[in-house]
């Protein structure tokens, strides 16, 4: 008897996922919001540890630009934006990171 387990296409690499590129985006964001020290907005501060959060936020740009189709469609427009979004994400890293 074999059981077949089901494993998303978010945990294998080899497939494109949207969703994938999205969630690594947002966590390096999110991570590097922490690791300057944002809930506490008197103590802001760049880190160097944030470099590897832009790694990742490459890394999902990287992913959500597989998604990108040869033909125009909606999908295309929104997978460009997504793209955007990620650009957006990477420049306000960098900006955190240069920050005194």
């Amino acid at each position: 008897m074999n059981i077949v387990l089901y494993r998303p296409t978010i945990f294998q690499l080899r497939q494109k996922s949207l969703t994938r590129g999205i969630l690594l985006s947002l966590g390096a964001f999110a991570a590097s919001m922490r690791l300057a020290g944002f809930p506490h907005i008197e103590n802001l501060h760049g880190s160097h540890w944030q470099i590897l959060a832009l790694l990742a936020a490459g890394w999902g740009m990287g992913e959500t630009g597989r998604c990108l189709r040869g033909k125009w469609s909606l999908y295309h427009a929104g997978v460009l934006i997504l793209l955007y979004s990620d650009l957006m994400i990477m420049t306000l890293i960098v900006v955190m990171v240069a920050y005194p």
